[in-house]
């Protein structure tokens, strides 16, 4: 009975230590978006860049929603493997945030654009930032005018464009495979500019909890 008795307590301890690993990252996951959430909010009310932790590397840079999917996800700046983890993030060779030419947002298919599967043509996306050189918060909205699946080497959606757009790339398909062998791509032209004047815009119960990013 003894070799039973030692294989029920390993397993015992081994399904411990799995759950407690498990508590751990959600708790620490709950936490870094609720840092990500304040450091924007914070941004969006002085325009000061606020990284959520000391030791950060990135910090928040806009708000993305997706109105038809329910979605609105903190943007980070740069899109870095370690960036990545905590939420959709800016390609630094794309266009800057106000500036004209093609704004790219990649994140990852498991969790932050695993919402993307359900984008339509004809979709609104919006994007808040804030605008340093007119001092406040400002929007812009866009409309989802092509859809496509292709291979890593196709990046003519990422070149640089003459024309303002938007495009958001992740890893394809979509799930947790451990194969993504092409990329989803969702570009999306504007069609409105406005100036958000209430900070209210921005308030902590206007920001839903991030999802957990996938491990």
């Amino acid at each position: 009975m003894k070799p039973l008795r030692y294989f029920v307590a390993l397993t015992f301890v081994a399904g411990a230590c799995l759950t407690g690993r498990a508590l751990y990252l959600h708790a620490k996951s709950e936490l870094a978006g609720f840092l990500i959430r304040r450091a924007w909010q914070l941004t969006a009310r002085s325009g000061e860049s606020r990284p959520p932790w000391p030791w950060a590397d990135t910090h928040p840079i806009a708000r993305l929603l997706i109105p038809p999917l329910g979605y609105d996800e903190i943007v980070l700046e740069g899109a870095t493997p370690r960036t990545l983890a905590f939420g959709p993030a800016r390609l630094l060779s794309g266009a800057a945030l106000g500036e004209p030419g093609n704004l790219e947002l990649a994140g990852h298919r498991t969790s932050w654009f695993e919402p993307l599967q359900g984008v339509g043509l004809g979709d609104t996306i919006e994007i808040e930032w804030y605008d340093v050189r007119r001092s406040g918060l400002r929007a812009r909205t866009y409309v989802v005018d092509d859809i496509r699946v292709v291979a890593p080497e196709d990046v003519s959606l990422l070149a640089p464009t003459s024309n303002d757009a938007l495009t958001l790339v992740t890893c394809y398909p979509f799930g947790r495979s451990p194969r993504s062998p092409q990329r989803f791509m969702v570009r999306a032209s504007p069609i409105s500019l406005s100036h958000l004047a209430r900070a209210s815009d921005v308030a902590p119960n206007h920001l839903p909890p991030s999802r957990a990013p996938a491990s």
